[in-house]
């Protein structure tokens, strides 16, 4: 018992001066944009690993928009098409793709981590917070607890109607708005319900995503995939 203790007391010890080693940005957040820090927070709680979907649950499909120009920007912001998210948001999402392909369907991820860099950016070219993180709060994404996604069928690859595109800024992509189609409502309602079952919470403005409900226990990132594949 006392052993157990004492290694209690050094894995907090050693959290607390983990912490105390990441600066603040000007917004007064602690950013994490050393490797050798996210390496070292990952030795104490493996569960802050960012995971790669694509090795964690093979033949996930990926539409990551933001390494295209198919988005609110107009221009390519990642340099790779990768989705990383927590170790438990993987965990779950591997939960939810077995469920959904029992019923015919798979998910399509089209955003996961996103460095803070990415969320500045999005906040200089579209300030509204109803759809866009702000530079003082950072994002879930930046946290690696933030998913969008759709679902898809597996026999075809067909996305299921939902009410909107990925990244309309409309009153439709609300989780809740109600004047649509009987069909998009059951497949919104269905997503969200899937969801919600594994650990997740829509937010107000997007349907398509999905925060962790543990995101707190998760620090802000600003580390490139680049670095995270090394």
């Amino acid at each position: 018992m006392r052993m157990k203790k004492i290694l209690l007391f050094l894995l907090i010890f050693c959290a607390i001066a983990t912490a105390q080693e990441i600066p603040k940005n000007k917004y007064g957040l602690q950013v994490i944009e050393n490797i050798e820090i996210y390496k070292k927070l990952i030795a104490e709680d493996s569960s802050k690993a960012l995971i790669d979907l694509e090795k964690f649950i093979p033949g996930i499909k990926l539409d990551i928009r933001y390494a295209t120009e198919n988005n609110f920007t107009g221009q390519k912001v990642y340099t790779l098409a990768k989705a990383f998210v927590r170790l438990p948001v993987a965990e779950a999402l591997k939960l939810i793709q077995n469920k959904l392909m029992k019923d015919g369907f798979e998910l399509k991820i089209f955003d996961a981590y996103r460095p803070y860099e990415a969320t500045a950016l999005f906040y200089k070219i579209y300030k509204d917070t109803n759809f866009v993180a702000s530079v003082w709060t950072g994002s879930r994404h930046n946290r690696g607890c933030a998913i969008d996604l759709t679902i898809v069928q597996s026999a075809t690859g067909k996305e299921l109607n939902m009410p909107t595109p990925y990244d309309d800024f409309t009153e439709k992509a609300q989780p809740y708005y109600k004047d649509l189609p009987d069909d998009v409502i059951k497949n919104r309602d269905y997503l969200i319900k899937v969801m919600e079952q594994h650990g997740f919470k829509v937010i107000n403005s997007e349907w398509w995503h999905f925060d962790f409900n543990d995101w707190k226990n998760f620090e802000l990132m600003n580390i490139s995939f680049e670095e995270l594949m090394k």
